[in-house]
């Protein structure tokens, strides 16, 4: 394969050798070496010279695969959600994730102090759906009047970190009335879509039969709209006879998008399991994560999240797929989530650890397993940015000049 020359007499920043490469969107899944030059992937080959490297890491029986892209993570701290948002690099890197998408925890008047505060300080790639409701996540989500669709829809023109709309917690107990009619949200939400060209992320809770989960799917959601939480208790999706849904395969078929988004509350394995056993898999593995999830034990990372996947039945290079190129393609982001030469080098390298493992969803169930993926090494754009087993380090017996000397 073709390499980009680093300088006359070393091509190549560094090299990853010895692992096992899963790139799904070149069809790989075989032993491959990585090289990384000017923050791209210079090379993919078998025995790449190691001369040729300024610095080469040995990743010999571990799994090497692109930056994985949680599409569903709360990331804006300052916001007024009542649950509290988690710190992007306090979280990515550690799991192998290089790209997260905060969905909808800003709106249209909060992203600027977002973006000031949070994507522009973050060494972690940051995107965002935007929220419909102006003020964000919290009581506007639950007024037509704070719905913007013409603002969000400039917000989501104007800045590049936007990749689409969040419409989510839509009275879902109270009566409907003349000023919260069944689909305000919605519909507010699908227009503001429509004025930018951008997907809609919406999480939701049926009330048959003014606002169904089927007419949601097949009616309300547009080719390329996501629906996230999609494995939560409150969905039709397992019919009484314990078949799916017929209509989640004809909203698939429509090009309704469908997404994990775990959370601390709406992950339940008697919905997922039956939808995976009978040919339903989620499009995309978010996490929703925050601070109500990332330390319980309930979903702690996307790493996690993938080896629960694995528990349920999921080939691990499917789980990558799911966690690298669809999310990529949800986004609008195709030069993402994936190794070839050229690509950005966000990259991870994971240890499949094995044994006997237990996987809990919300409410407490629990799956077994023998495999869970552990972080070895994380770069973004190039650089590394997590080294948890200190792959990367030396004794400190044999450290160089500089480390006995106090500047």
């Amino acid at each position: 394969m073709s390499s980009e020359q680093c300088s006359d007499s070393v091509k190549f920043d560094t090299l990853l050798k010895g692992g096992h490469l899963i790139d799904p969107k070149n069809n790989l899944s075989a032993p491959r070496d990585v090289a990384i030059c000017n923050k791209t992937i210079a090379a993919v080959d078998t025995n790449i010279p190691a001369e040729t490297a300024k610095q080469v890491i040995d990743v010999s029986g571990m799994i090497v695969t692109p930056g994985l892209i949680d599409i569903h993570v709360h990331i804006f701290p300052q916001s007024d959600w009542m649950v509290g948002s988690v710190i992007p690099d306090g979280q990515s890197w550690r799991s192998g994730v290089t790209t997260m998408v905060d969905a909808g925890t800003a709106g249209p008047l909060d992203f600027g102090r977002f973006k000031e505060r949070v994507i522009d300080k973050s060494g972690t790639r940051i995107f965002a759906f935007i929220n419909i409701a102006d003020h964000g996540m919290g009581p506007h989500e639950q007024d037509r009047n704070f719905m913007k669709p013409e603002l969000t829809a400039g917000v989501c023109k104007t800045f590049k970190e936007a990749v689409g709309i969040k419409s989510a917690h839509y009275w879902t107990r109270q009566p409907h009335d003349d000023k919260h009619a069944p689909w305000d949200n919605v519909q507010q939400a699908v227009q503001a879509g429509e004025l930018c060209q951008m997907p809609v992320m919406v999480d939701f809770w049926p009330r048959p039969p003014e606002r169904s989960y089927e007419e949601l799917i097949l009616k309300q959601l547009r080719p390329g709209d996501i629906h996230t939480h999609v494995f939560a208790q409150q969905h039709p999706i397992i019919m009484p006879d314990g078949k799916v849904n017929p209509a989640l395969f004809e909203a698939r078929k429509r090009g309704v998008i469908f997404d994990v988004g775990h959370g601390c509350g709406s992950f339940w394995f008697r919905n997922a399991v039956p939808c995976y056993e009978q040919g339903f898999p989620p499009d995309s593995l978010g996490t929703d994560l925050h601070t109500g999830n990332a330390a319980t034990g309930s979903v702690g990372s996307l790493m996690d999240l993938c080896s629960k996947m694995m528990a349920m039945g999921m080939p691990l290079e499917e789980v990558i797929y799911r966690a690298t190129v669809t999310p990529a393609q949800e986004i609008g982001h195709s030069e993402l989530g994936h190794l070839s030469v050229g690509a950005i080098a966000d990259v991870a390298v994971f240890q499949m650890r094995t044994g006997s493992f237990a996987f809990r969803d919300c409410p407490g169930g629990k799956v077994f397993g023998d495999k869970k993926l552990e972080a070895m090494l994380t770069f973004q754009n190039g650089g590394l940015a997590y080294d948890g087993n200190s792959m990367t380090g030396f004794r400190w017996q044999d450290g160089p000049p500089s480390y006995w000397v106090c500047p």
